[in-house]
């Protein structure tokens, strides 16, 4: 039977899908962004509710829900377990975003190469490349394996065939952008093909139990390409961090259903590809400095305390008004900071540039970064060089009071591991660790406002 023809208007931005035209998406609230697509919808002999029901679609009482440990794959590669939750669930979808080059294609190539040297079977999909460059590519990293198959397609129905003949325990798509199903008339790409391609390999990973591993593109602003709800359908979001400059990549989990969200893992690029950094704290401090306006400050990315070295430049000038900048920090909450600074501290630092970074270009967001911020900054503005071989942390209220912060006793002892031997930290998070033997050989100082955390940060020389 012909299958039927049908003009729907989809959002670029969000997805929304509707029979109309409008011109402003009742789903993102955009304006312009509806677009005219063409669908084909094969005619469904029965319309009613008879359909027979598999025995899994049965509803059954919870407490008679058998509950098993889900076995999980390991990489081979430390960093990306953790940001997983332990390894790879067998029957999910891993969606990996990030800019051209950053690491996407050559970090699931080696996890394919490791998965195959366990023996499993392993299927390659690329949509961007020929199958000889994959191996060039394979040879470079060093990731060169029988088990691991590799194919140039982009059609869907040869990838779910290929599925079926090889029956793979990890399929690998590179990249959703560029695959397309045939009755969906429209471009590869496009909202209706991005949406209707991951339903499809979402189903395949669940009927088949294959953990399936997607790469996807960015926008200029760096967000995912495509609808949103690419987001909502696969199980983790897997975010690559990291400028072309850098030799450092972030991958930090934004979404996890088999594990904890906001987990990072550090990983080196060499010319054999990603490498894993373990000790990442000892790598990034491994140059620091000790000069005014350099401080260390802990910080936590999901289960894992990071020292981090946050450097700020104060310098008068004839321009108004002055200039704030950084990369690393959130511009408005520098700004904040300042205004705080200027009014509680009385610190004459509102006509001043101020620069602040990170080293090693990580980026920071949590407020317990607040106190090292505002130590760097005071530092540099009165040049005058901080405690050796401290660290600060604790978030700084509108009133120029130090709030405690959560973790505070991880941080203390990754700290404690690096040899550092005194801490500025909130004043209640010090009654809590005074007398805990986890933190001994670190002398605390305690601080319930901005004022007192200086002082002790910046002793008189």
């Amino acid at each position: 039977m012909m299958a039927k023809k049908k003009t729907m208007y989809v959002c670029q931005s969000c997805g929304y899908d509707t029979a109309k035209w409008l011109g402003k998406c009742p789903g993102c609230g955009q304006w312009n962004t509806m677009v005219e697509e063409i669908v084909r919808e094969e005619k469904n002999q029965s319309r009613g509710l008879s359909l027979g029901l598999s025995e899994s679609s049965r509803p059954c009482p919870i407490s008679q829900v058998a509950v098993e440990d889900l076995p999980r794959m390991t990489t081979g590669s430390q960093e990306l377990d953790r940001v997983l939750g332990g390894g790879i669930i067998p029957g999910s979808m891993v969606l990996i975003v990030g800019d051209p080059g950053i690491g996407k294609s050559s970090l699931t190539l080696k996890v394919c190469a490791n998965e195959a040297a366990m023996g499993k079977k392993v299927l390659y999909v690329t949509g961007e490349e020929s199958v000889r460059q994959v191996r060039m590519r394979a040879d470079r990293l060093e990731a060169v394996q029988e088990g691991l198959l590799a194919v140039s397609e982009t059609n869907l129905e040869h990838i779910g065939q290929h599925v079926e003949q090889i029956k793979p325990e990890l399929l690998v798509v590179d990249s959703i952008q560029t695959v397309f199903r045939p009755d969906v008339q429209s471009a590869p790409g496009s909202v209706s093909q991005v949406r209707e391609c991951a339903v499809e390999l979402l189903r395949l990973a669940k009927i088949n139990g294959i953990a399936v591993f997607v790469v996807g593109h960015v926008t200029k602003d760096g967000t995912l390409a495509g609808p949103r709800v690419l987001e909502h359908i696969v199980d983790t979001v897997l975010y690559f961090e990291g400028g072309d400059n850098s030799e450092y990549r972030l991958l930090r989990a934004v979404k996890n259903r088999f594990g904890s969200t906001n987990e990072i893992g550090i990983f080196e690029m060499r010319d054999t590809g990603l490498v894993d950094v373990p000790d990442a704290s000892r790598l990034f401090l491994s140059e620091r400095t000790e000069e005014a306006g350099s401080i260390i400050v802990p910080t936590v990315e999901g289960t894992r305390p990071l020292l981090v070295e946050v450097q700020a430049l104060v310098a008068q000038t004839p321009y108004v008004p002055p200039r704030r900048t950084s990369d690393s920090v959130d511009i408005k909450r520098i700004q904040l900071l300042l205004a705080v600074l200027e009014k509680r501290v009385h610190l004459a630092i509102g006509a001043c540039d101020v620069f602040v970074k990170v080293a090693g270009g990580i980026r920071i967001d949590e407020p317990a970064a607040d106190l090292g911020i505002c130590v760097a900054m005071a530092s540099s503005f009165a040049n005058r060089r901080l405690r050796p071989q401290t660290i600060v942390f604790g978030e700084v209220g509108l009133s120029g009071e130090v709030r405690a912060v959560s973790q505070a006793e991880g941080r203390l002892r990754e700290a404690a591991r690096l040899g550092f031997t005194s801490a500025v930290l909130p004043r209640k998070n010090y009654q809590q660790l005074k007398n805990e033997k986890a933190v001994e050989g670190i002398a605390l100082y305690g601080a319930a406002d901005l004022t007192e955390a200086l002082r002790y940060a910046m002793p008189r020389e």
